[in-house]
Parts: C-alpha cells; structure tokens; sequence
C-alpha cells in the first residue's frame, strides 16, 4: 500500500493534506476571533474581513434558497474523486500536473468541510483600492485557483514539449542526404 504513494502521484496528497490543515486552522481563528464582518486592516488595501459564503464562486447562487448547498458539496466531492484518481494515475515525475490536482483537491476539501460544519463557506482575504473591493475569499479558494493556473501552465508546457518532441522525431526520421 505504501507503495502505491511512493511510485505515484498520490504522495502529493500530502501537499493536499498540509492546505486543507491550513485552511481549516484559518478559518477557526477567524470565527473563534472575529464577529460576522469584523475586519482587521492590515495594509492599505487589505484586510481580514468574517464573512460568509452560502454560494459558489464569488457568492454565485447564494440566494437560491438552499438547494444549491447540496449540488456545490455533491460537485466537489466528485472532483474530489476524479482528482485522487488521477493523482494516481499520473507519473510521479508529472510534479506540475500532480500539484495542480493537489491543490485543487485540497480547495475543494476545505470548502466542502466549511459548507458541512457551517452551511456555508468561510471567507476572510479581502484585497480592495479605493471603492473597488475583490470579493472576499479564503485559503482553499486561493488553492483552487493556484491549482487552476498551474493546469494552464502544465497544458502550455506539455504542449510545447510534445511539439518540440515530434519535430525532432521527424528530424530523426527523415532520410539523411548524400553528398557528392
């Protein structure tokens, strides 16, 4: 069994593990500590604002009524699934690809813990300038889209590879000519 983590991408779970321990720590200090949007300044265009999430992404369908708590959990405990699966499947020298499925994984666990405790997600990184305000998040919302541009990043690169792969194949390939 233990091999299964050491020859596959299933050891970068604990990468997973450290972040959903992180988020999961951050968001008890904030509602141990903050009341409901109490905020801390710390720099000029941050702060650690208590907020609730009862939606998706950027309170998408928060005010659907409820339903839309079970169909984001249900979503994400898929994900959830199809990522471990992969972690497995995919070569351990894949570190990019592998820690993408890690820290998306890791997002969508600690949102899925928030959403079963709480009924909704805890939120507290609030980054604003002036009147314009970013719409609070999280640490495993912050995995999530880490994980999402590394995916991008991985797809460039691999496909970058793959090309400079083929034309070298067909370098190879091709009939050397004579000289007379």
């Amino acid at each position: 069994m233990l091999n299964a983590f050491k020859e596959t991408g299933l050891k970068f779970l604990a990468l997973s593990l450290l972040l959903i321990i992180a988020d999961q720590f951050s968001k008890i200090w904030i509602i141990n500590n903050l009341a409901l949007y109490a905020d801390i300044n710390v720099l000029p265009i941050f702060d650690i604002t208590y907020v609730r999430n009862y939606g998706a992404a950027f309170s998408f369908l928060s005010d659907a009524g409820g339903w839309q708590h079970y169909f984001f959990t249900g979503i994400a405990l898929v994900i959830s699934v199809l990522l471990i699966y992969w972690m497995y499947k995919t070569p351990v020298k894949q570190t990019w690809l592998l820690a993408a499925y890690a820290l998306i994984l890791s997002g969508a666990i600690g949102n899925v813990m928030d959403r079963l405790n709480y009924g909704y997600v805890v939120d507290f990184l609030h980054f604003y300038y002036q009147d314009w305000h970013f719409p609070a998040f999280n640490i495993a919302d912050m995995a999530i889209s880490l994980g999402a541009g590394l995916l991008i990043l991985d797809a460039i690169f691999e496909q970058k590879n793959s090309a400079q792969s083929e034309n070298q194949s067909a370098e190879n390939d091709s009939p050397k000519q004579v000289k007379k």
